[in-house]
């Protein structure tokens, strides 16, 4: 399935008045579980950081997160990449308008040659390393634009069913991935070989997660794939699933699991 043209539709449609936008960010802080366990993993991590904290939302995307800490914090000056030039444009018209144009930019770039020196205290990166093949080129320069004792928080894929991948045989669910999941061997070995001092992982989207993730995304993209007509039902979908989905979130957040289709990964340089 393509998730991309998905998402620069959405991402047109609410780029209009500026409470629409708002608005969208609300709907997917609370529909899509991994902003849960990130948002939960970046107030535990936001204590930390020196109020002038300088932060990059590496694969900014659709602007959730960099919206989201925009707002957790006044005072924290904040960067967001991404290689796609509309999401940036789109981005950078929202911060002005928004009033935020002063602390938070957006910018085009390409994460495997992106590096400001020991510039950063916090780097988030959200569904971005299961698009990228060189992967460690990548971490490399994230332990080089983090300063001493700066953070890296990463949310991706896990091996184990990640992409809604099962067995050799299966094939990811978002075609633009470059790989089905990482492994926790694979992606602490990368991220220590990378430069990072301390790695902790904690697996996501246990059993009531998945369920939740098929529900509330699976299916829903399968059919906007099939046809954007299929917008006009969403509405009516989400009002009979979404119930279902948040009690499913909220278990899978306040669970141990051990195993899930996501990982949630936090580096120290």
């Amino acid at each position: 399935m393509q998730y991309e043209p998905v998402k620069n539709l959405l991402s047109r449609f609410f780029s209009g008045p500026l409470f629409m936008r708002k608005a969208f960010y609300v709907c997917l802080d609370i529909l899509l579980l991994r902003t849960w366990h990130v948002k939960r993993a970046l107030r535990k991590i936001g204590k930390e950081l020196p109020g002038n904290a300088s932060i990059l939302d590496a694969g900014a995307g659709l602007g959730q997160y960099t919206w989201r800490m925009s707002r957790m914090n006044r005072t924290w000056d904040i960067t967001a990449v991404d290689i796609i030039e509309q999401q940036v444009n789109e981005g950078n018209d929202f911060l002005r308008r928004a009033g935020l144009s002063s602390r938070v930019r957006y910018t085009i770039a390409d994460l495997t040659s992106y590096v400001s020196p020991s510039a950063f205290d916090l780097i988030l990166s959200v569904d971005v390393m299961e698009h990228i093949l060189e992967d460690e080129a990548v971490f490399r320069n994230f332990a080089a634009s983090l300063r001493p004792g700066g953070a890296l928080i990463i949310s991706t894929p896990s091996n184990l069913g990640g992409s809604d991948v099962d067995d050799e045989h299966d094939s990811s669910f978002i075609d633009e991935h470059v790989r089905d999941g990482y492994s926790v061997e694979d992606i602490t070995g990368k991220l220590r070989r990378a430069g990072f001092s301390s790695v902790s992982t904690s697996y996501t989207y246990g059993v009531p997660g998945n369920i939740s993730w098929r529900l509330s995304m699976k299916y829903p993209i399968k059919m906007l794939n099939t046809s954007y007509l299929f917008f006009i039902l969403l509405p009516f979908y989400y009002l009979v699933v979404f119930p279902f989905s948040l009690l499913l979130n909220f278990f899978d957040l306040y669970t141990e699991h051990k195993r899930g289709t996501g990982l949630l990964v936090i580096a120290r340089k």
